[in-house]
């Protein structure tokens, strides 16, 4: 391998490493939910299936990002 190689190699596992960034928020986002959730469920126990719904589909919501940004890191590293 020459150097020029090598230097795209590490380039795409760096870009590789930036695009799964997007999971830091998708872990904030996933905490935040789940904090706000058994909070509302503490305080109304009778709304708590109608808030343990809406808790569960918006955690979802925020792991989608997470599932995005690691198809964009597993192509960067395999398809480009």
């Amino acid at each position: 391998m020459e150097y020029n190689e090598f230097f795209v190699a590490g380039m795409k596992l760096l870009g590789a490493g930036l695009a799964m960034t997007g999971a830091i928020g998708a872990g904030v986002g996933v905490g935040i939910a789940a904090s706000g959730g058994v909070q509302a469920m503490g305080r109304n126990p009778d709304a708590a299936p109608i808030i343990q719904t809406n808790m569960i589909l918006g955690m979802a919501f925020a792991e989608a990002v997470a599932i995005y940004a690691l198809a964009v890191a597993l192509i960067i590293v395999f398809a480009a």
